[in-house]
């Protein structure tokens, strides 16, 4: 464990990650945008999807090896979704995290989430031959 996630004062645990994960993906569901895209996925029954979303976090930020899928894929399987919807992912993520969490937690998720996000958000766009917009560099 890095000493990014072994903070003493605001330790995260099993409980903040469910906590979280559920807050969250309850605004993902309400959302306009993104709840049709992961309704067409998930259906009508979340609890695999939001026991595997668990899994997820406690394996990212806590090293427990839970999370045994293959994200790019089940993301990039999805022609539904679309590069320009993980911005609106992280808003409903940030805003959820700083909700549940106390600050330095809120802090550590939101920064793992925003690596995860357009390490996504790029692989799709690969995958899909989509170029992404890199400005121009300038000579000299």
């Amino acid at each position: 464990m890095d000493m990014t996630d072994a903070d003493p004062i605001e330790p995260i645990d099993e409980a903040m990650i469910v906590s979280l994960v559920h807050a969250f993906y309850g605004r993902v569901r309400r959302d306009a945008v993104l709840g049709p895209v992961f309704a067409g996925v998930i259906g009508a029954d979340w609890a695999p999807h939001l026991a595997k979303m668990c899994d997820f976090w406690s394996s990212v930020m806590l090293r427990t090896a839970r999370y045994g899928g293959r994200p790019m894929q089940a993301h990039a399987g999805v022609p539904a979704l679309q590069p320009e919807h993980f911005a609106l992912w992280l808003e409903l993520f940030r805003a959820t995290a700083r909700e549940v969490c106390p600050p330095r937690a809120a802090g550590r998720f939101i920064a793992r989430a925003e690596k995860i996000a357009e390490s996504l958000r790029l692989g799709i766009m690969f995958q899909r031959g989509i170029l992404p917009d890199i400005p121009a560099r300038r000579a000299g």
